[in-house]
């Protein structure tokens, strides 16, 4: 359980002396490598840019790390306890790449962070947020198997849907019909990245109403998410999906509507990343197929009803938990 977890370390946590980098660092002797083991030969030039997008949000390495560090101290901590699940806005701090590959630490966020003068409030959804982080490695170490399987064994014989490569596709690509789910699915095609309560929409969208294994989408997310860290991503996803540690209860179903309608109420987040739903009146743009006249008209091409149906959906995968739970009680 992750509150447990968090009081004790937040009570031992102490701020430790931080190094600063070393001014040179010894590069290696490349004279005697092999043919072909250069990084101009490792890393060609990529034909077509289809990395373009990824460029337009970040900048890899310590500096792009330090700054964007230094935006979100200036700009992103003072109501980050609100903003952070708005979707259409910069909310979040972006560091979740850096911290992955090592550009920058934890322990120097936390600090700058700690010594900030900003609402206690912020402050401390913030370290929660790198605390849950933790968490994850920490269950992971315990846990190795997680990465792959269910933690919580009362999941065994859950019935999950057969995974078709079609329904797969068009959640991969954005193209469920539900605009919430399709606004998240291509910003990570795009950028490599998605907001953290997308991420759970998603995730709910197809674990949970499609009732695919948690496994195929933390494969994609592996695959896609430049911030791919190996436990946060696997923990992400059995949370979502309640088969992990402190995980949200099976019955908890995410309605992409009411997410949407909650943490994009003007619609910006869907229009920027399925821009032919952009014309659409604000209710329509949440939920497309209950304006099945206008959606024709204004958007052809995007699909005219979701992979299936929301009720219908929680339902099946409700009556799926309860056949299961019916049967280890008997």
């Amino acid at each position: 359980m992750f509150t447990p977890f968090w009081k004790a370390a937040r009570a031992h946590w102490r701020l430790r002396p931080l190094w600063q980098a070393p001014e040179r660092l010894p590069s290696p002797d490349l004279a005697g490598a092999p043919e072909g083991r250069h990084l101009d030969a490792i890393i060609p030039e990529t034909r077509p840019d289809w990395d373009a997008g990824f460029w337009e949000q970040a900048t890899p390495g310590e500096a792009g790390a330090q700054a964007r560090l230094q935006r979100f101290l200036a700009a992103g901590l003072a109501g980050y306890a609100q903003a952070r699940d708005q979707v259409a806005a910069d909310g979040t701090s972006r560091l979740s790449a850096h911290l992955h590959f090592g550009e920058i630490s934890v322990q120097r966020v936390a600090a700058a962070v700690q010594a900030a003068e900003v609402a206690e409030a912020d402050r401390e959804r913030f370290l929660a947020e790198l605390g849950w982080r933790e968490f994850a490695h920490h269950v992971m170490h315990h846990y190795p198997h997680v990465v792959d399987q269910d933690l919580d064994p009362r999941m065994a014989g859950f019935r999950w849907a057969r995974p078709l490569r079609a329904t797969l596709d068009a959640w991969e690509r954005g193209r469920t019909g539900v605009p919430i789910v399709d606004a998240g699915m291509r910003q990570l095609w795009h950028t490599g990245w998605m907001h953290n309560r997308v991420r759970m929409v998603v995730a709910s969208w197809l674990a949970k109403h499609l009732r695919i294994h948690w496994r195929h989408g933390a494969r994609w997310f592996w695959d896609t998410l430049v911030d791919a860290d190996l436990a946060n991503n696997t923990q992400g996803w059995q949370w979502v999906a309640g088969t992990g540690a402190d995980a949200a209860p099976y019955f908890r179903v995410f309605n992409p509507v009411s997410q949407a309608q909650k943490f994009d109420p003007q619609g910006e987040y869907i229009a920027r990343w399925v821009p032919e739903l952009a014309p659409l009146p604000l209710p329509a743009r949440f939920a497309p197929w209950q304006h099945p006249e206008l959606l024709r008209r204004v958007a052809p091409r995007y699909p005219r009803r979701p992979q299936v149906d929301l009720a219908a959906g929680r339902a099946a995968a409700l009556e799926a938990f309860a056949a299961l739970r019916a049967g280890r009680e008997g």
